[in-house]
């Protein structure tokens, strides 16, 4: 059974940094790329960066220069650390991955298949 459990969010002011988490279990980590989205109150949940199994990376407009994706394969975990966050950055953060190996990220969260539970990120202006 695939999990993808998330940890890290959390309040922080606005120019402050972040660090997420994304474990996996139930499968082998690096055949498969990881992605993570962002729903905001109101809003639809869109792409902020994804991690292809071959560790090619892609950015959101948004959050490139200011968010880097990572992983560590030896610990089947995935990283979103967060700098020079703003207020328009509050979100539930969530990761995702598809059921399928060895394919590319997609931003359509309709490309994958497992999701984590989220984890809250507020930005105090």
């Amino acid at each position: 059974q695939v999990q993808l459990v998330e940890s890290g969010g959390g309040l922080v002011q606005a120019g402050g940094s972040l660090r997420l988490s994304c474990a996996q279990s139930g499968r082998t980590f690096s055949r498969y790329t990881m992605a993570w989205f962002r729903q905001a109150p109101g809003k639809e949940r869109e792409f902020v960066t994804a991690i292809s199994w071959s560790g090619d990376t892609s950015y959101a407009d948004s959050v490139k220069g200011r968010f880097t994706v990572s992983r560590v394969i030896a610990k089947n975990t995935v990283y979103l650390q967060m700098n020079s966050l703003k207020p328009e950055d509050t979100a539930v953060y969530y990761c995702a991955s598809p059921k399928t190996p060895y394919i590319a990220a997609s931003i359509a969260p309709s490309a994958y298949d497992y999701w984590g539970q989220g984890t809250q990120v507020t930005v105090s202006s």
